[in-house]
């Protein structure tokens, strides 16, 4: 790979949390709502998918709290 250019990624395990966030395994990027691209630096990330929580992209945990508020 020459200076300058962007490792390949190679598409990652994407599940689907029922309820809960999206996990995505191996190297990847996010884009925030902003269109900000964020870099995984973990082995398995979790993305939030209720909107709601502090650290988007990323999940909090957040959705448990509303869950509960919805008596589910």
């Amino acid at each position: 790979m020459s200076r300058g250019e962007e490792p390949e990624l190679d598409h990652p395990d994407v599940i689907l949390c029922p309820g809960g966030p999206m996990l995505l395994r191996g190297d990847h990027m996010v884009q925030d709502e902003d269109g900000t691209e964020h870099r995984t630096t973990r082995t398995v990330s979790a993305v939030c998918r209720c909107g709601a929580s502090a650290i988007k992209p990323w999940c909090d945990g957040t959705h448990k709290v509303l869950q509960r508020r919805q008596g589910t």
